[in-house]
């Protein structure tokens, strides 16, 4: 089986207990074999993904693991393990951005601070490698479809999710969606949450206005030096409550476009 390419060992397995027999596929290799490390991570993904309908999330991982071609380019085969997979379709897509005459916006590292337990216990799960690999997976979530999908994958390979996790999705798609409005800052106090408007995206005064009067009160806008929007009395919904004022923000920004 190490020998054998991700898509060949997913096909192999599909066709093993078609009828109406109980059947198992094993998937073998010689016993003190040193394994190579792509061959590792394909007999991994093969054993992580045994859901019915797991085939985009093969392909995906194929695709992580065999790299990209270069779809600007001539070269059939790609390197994108030299940059990693995330810089190559960040490039990516900055390359196709430029191609089309248009001017790619500053990129907003945000800082949160909001007082909630956001993290993957050891103990749901337990290798290092995989945690990190969830928590790539969590930090790329950018709208409610990622959100979905993230959640839905870890509770299929792992099992129900625990509360820490669901905060750290949340707080993942707090993050790039504060990022994407230009608010560089979510900081919780004891009156509300702050959420600071980065001097590198100009905003429009009358977007602010408009979000402002949806909470009718319950928004303060400080145009200081750095100006900032203050949530007051969140609540017991924190997350849903920040979650949903920057939802509000992009729609409004992407209407008054």
């Amino acid at each position: 089986a190490d020998k054998m390419g991700l898509a060949q060992l997913y096909q192999l397995r599909g066709r093993v207990g078609r009828s109406d027999r109980l059947a198992y596929a094993y998937l073998t290799y010689r016993r003190g074999r040193v394994l190579s490390e792509v061959a590792e991570k394909r007999l991994r993904a093969i054993r992580d993904f045994t859901e019915f309908g797991s085939g985009f999330k093969i392909a995906l991982r194929d695709l992580e693991i065999r790299g990209a071609g270069n779809v600007l380019g001539t070269h059939q085969l790609g390197h994108m393990d030299a940059v990693g997979y995330d810089m190559y379709c960040k490039l990516l897509s900055e390359a196709v951005y430029n191609l089309k005459g248009k001017t790619t916006l500053p990129e907003i590292q945000t800082i949160i601070s909001l007082n909630v337990n956001a993290f993957i216990p050891k103990d749901y799960i337990t290798q290092e490698n995989f945690r990190i690999e969830i928590y790539k997976k969590i930090a790329s979530v950018e709208n409610e479809q990622d959100y979905l999908d993230v959640c839905d994958e870890i509770q299929d390979r792992y099992g129900t999710l625990p509360q820490t996790i669901i905060n750290l999705i949340d707080v993942s798609l707090i993050r790039n969606c504060a990022s994407s409005v230009g608010v560089d800052e979510v900081r919780q106090t004891k009156t509300g949450v702050v959420f600071a408007l980065s001097p590198l995206v100009p905003y429009d005064f009358e977007t602010i206005t408009k979000l402002l009067n949806k909470y009718q009160g319950k928004l303060l806008f400080s145009a200081v030096t750095k100006p900032y929007i203050t949530l007051r009395n969140t609540g017991d919904n924190l997350l849903e409550n920040v979650k949903s004022l920057l939802q509000q923000y992009k729609e409004l920004k992407k209407t008054d476009i």
